[in-house]
């Protein structure tokens, strides 16, 4: 059994289902990330586990305990939200040993974990400051060292980077992945943000209307999505439309021109499919696996990396290349060929 095991979790508020049939076990120390858009039912779930939400079915348990109704303090869990929820009555020192006071944790004791835990967030000096007194990353930090202070089984954070702007964002993800390493501790994590969720996480799970559409690494997520959901949610993602000429060796053609894609299709001869491709997977005037005849509709020059939209007989797509000084990109209206190596594309399922 997983360290934190969910099985078929169900929520539904009056007649509204939220969460659907929703299973996922996490080893110890793995560190998930729930993915999706607003109303998908990701912080939900990390609401049934902390026991702010109770089931109407299933079961949550860790290390083989069934907490599905426990109280919240019963469990033994950490959480940081995203609005910091820091006491402004209470100095820094005191906010980070708010648990262990509550636990009753000894004096001596409490002291020497709220300084070993201001260490461990970076700021060992800060103790006698107030919230109003810290930048808004600081205070997540502070967040962060409260939830970690009485050593939980479990992280949970509820979209805890959203409030901060986009450079303390990416500095701050950094700092809890090395720190939730660092410790071991097994955590959830909760966001609608593709690059935070790609970036940090062991796996991902992508929510699409209270279920789980996808769970994989980050690596599967983005390059493998099995659904058109996630291969359009993940990442900037081409489609192209291929009719199906033999479903057991998987040869279908784009425009007038034939590829086999080396799998078997579940789709009947003469029904259309759609395939998908990364930008970065489609290169100008390349002798691939399917090479497609291209007018060059859009250029975007973005610094190190010039996105180029072009027109095909397979529809309309992006393709991402390196910028050189040495060889400058195409013009608009430029009739060129566009390469595809055919491991590179992706069968959408529904």
């Amino acid at each position: 059994m997983a360290y934190l095991d969910l099985t078929n979790l169900e929520k539904t508020f009056g007649t509204n289902r939220v969460v659907k049939d929703f299973s996922l076990g996490i080893d110890k120390g793995e560190f998930v990330s729930l993915l999706g858009p607003s109303g998908c039912g990701k912080t939900t779930v990390l609401r049934m586990v902390a026991g702010f939400e109770t089931p109407t079915s299933g079961h949550v348990r860790i290390e083989g305990q069934d907490v599905t109704n426990l109280k919240p303090n019963q469990r033994n869990i950490g959480m940081v939200f995203q609005a910091y929820a820091l006491f402004p009555n209470l100095n820094v020192a005191q906010n980070v040993a708010f648990g262990l006071t509550v636990a009753g944790v000894p004096k001596a004791e409490r002291g020497a974990r709220v300084q070993e835990m201001l260490d461990l967030i970076g700021l060992p000096d800060l103790g006698a400051r107030y919230p109003f007194q810290l930048s808004g990353g600081q205070q997540q930090r502070v967040a962060l060292a409260r939830a970690l202070a009485v050593r939980p089984r479990v992280l949970l954070l509820d979209e805890p980077l959203s409030a901060l702007d986009a450079k303390i964002r990416v500095s701050l993800r950094t700092e809890i992945r090395e720190i939730q390493r660092r410790l071991g501790i097994t955590t959830i994590f909760v966001t609608h943000d593709q690059e935070e969720a790609l970036s940090m996480s062991d796996r991902v799970v992508v929510m699409n209307g209270g279920i789980a559409d996808q769970v994989g690494t980050p690596f599967e997520i983005y390059n493998r999505p099995t659904t058109r959901f996630v291969a359009n949610f993940v990442g900037t993602l081409n489609q192209l439309e291929a009719t199906v000429i033999d479903p057991a060796s998987g040869a279908v053609r784009i425009g007038d021109q034939a590829i086999t894609l080396g799998r078997s299709l579940s789709a009947a001869a003469g029904s259309t499919i759609g395939l998908a491709l990364r930008p970065e997977s489609v290169q100008l005037d390349s002798g691939r696996d399917l090479t497609l005849p291209a007018t060059i509709t859009q250029v975007h020059f973005m610094g190190s990396v010039i996105r180029i939209r072009a027109e095909t007989p397979g529809g309309d797509l992006s393709l991402d290349t390196f910028n050189r000084a040495d060889a400058p990109p195409p013009a608009i209206g430029a009739q060129v060929h566009v390469g595809i190596a055919r491991q590179d594309l992706i069968v959408l399922g529904d």
